[in-house]
């Protein structure tokens, strides 16, 4: 196998995707990338390189110089950071994708991962265990350029074989490192608000349920698909694939019964009626059956495994 290169790798799904990746193909088989230069300090274990990816001649640059073999595309802007800016983040989010693609439709690498999100989903799409297939009518930026996305991924594999695989992720909740700007960013930031002993504004309704997912499930079900047989591989838009659904009052009892005095209000804002046109759970059958997709985390083992490690 040759090198695997990340785009994005300073992120929050980024930063914990790429160690899991050195941990299972080794560092010396890994190119964290990323656009700002001050990422390089996470990625002492590996090679670093700085890249903007709507360069696409110096990402091709960088596949041949390194003899990468495989990409896990995750630079984007999300969801409530797009709408800030939806002209770029359409260019941003479309363009470095189309680029990547054109990468396996050329031969110059053999395999591709793109991460989608629940955000594809839109207010006619059925709320509750939402099938693989369904109207998708997505209300944000991102979320019409991941659909778009999904289409392109699709054909790219139709009409060219490219190795392309993808998850719509939910709601991912980790500790090492900040939220990026989406809009189930109150579940991340809720923790350090309790260790530090400050009171917690939530931007979402309490009664508010999402599909959320722990950070380690999310890097186990990331590297699983990509370890999958291709011919196991029965979906090339994107697989649903789902963990927990809660609310933030949920959340917020889960936490308070090891932190009894900690506080929260409630103050929606914009991200509300976002997140109200997203699903309140996942069915994920068929990433369970192709690949044998299955969860470790509920709500209640998160919580401990969280607020242990941040202690």
């Amino acid at each position: 196998m040759g090198k695997i290169l990340i785009t994005g790798a300073g992120g929050q799904l980024g930063s914990e995707l790429t160690a899991a990746l050195a941990s299972t193909f080794g560092a010396e088989n890994i190119i964290a990338t990323d656009i700002n230069e001050a990422a390089a300090e996470k990625f002492d274990y590996c090679t670093f390189e700085t890249l903007n990816v709507m360069d696409k001649d110096r990402l091709a640059s960088l596949v041949d110089i390194y003899e990468v073999s495989e990409i896990y595309h995750l630079a984007a802007i999300l969801s409530a950071a797009g709408e800030k800016n939806p002209l770029f983040t359409w260019q941003l989010n479309m363009d470095s994708l189309l680029s990547v693609l054109e990468l396996g439709r050329t031969g110059a690498i053999s395999k591709i991962y793109w991460p989608s999100s629940i955000a594809v989903f839109g207010q006619n799409t059925p709320m509750d265990n939402t099938p693989q297939h369904c109207v998708m009518d997505p209300t944000t930026v991102y979320g019409i350029s991941k659909l778009a996305g999904e289409r392109w991924c699709a054909y790219y594999h139709e009409k060219f074989g490219v190795d392309v695989r993808s998850i719509r992720y939910p709601g991912l909740i980790g500790y090492k490192s900040l939220a990026g700007g989406g809009t189930t960013d109150y579940a991340v930031d809720i923790f350090r608000a309790a260790v530090n002993k400050e009171d917690f504004e939530c931007f979402l309704a309490e009664d508010m349920s999402l599909p959320m997912m722990y950070m380690p499930d999310a890097i186990k079900a990331t590297i699983q698909l990509m370890q999958a047989p291709s011919k196991d591989i029965s979906i090339r838009s994107s697989y649903n694939v789902a963990a927990i659904s809660f609310t933030p009052k949920e959340l917020y009892q889960a936490i308070s019964k090891r932190y009894p005095d900690f506080k929260i209000s409630y103050k929606p804002d914009f991200r509300q009626q976002i997140a109200s046109s997203w699903p309140n759970s996942i069915d994920d059958t068929q990433a369970r059956l192709d690949w044998n997709w299955e969860h470790d985390f509920g709500i209640e083992q998160m919580t401990d495994d969280i607020l242990k490690h941040i202690l």
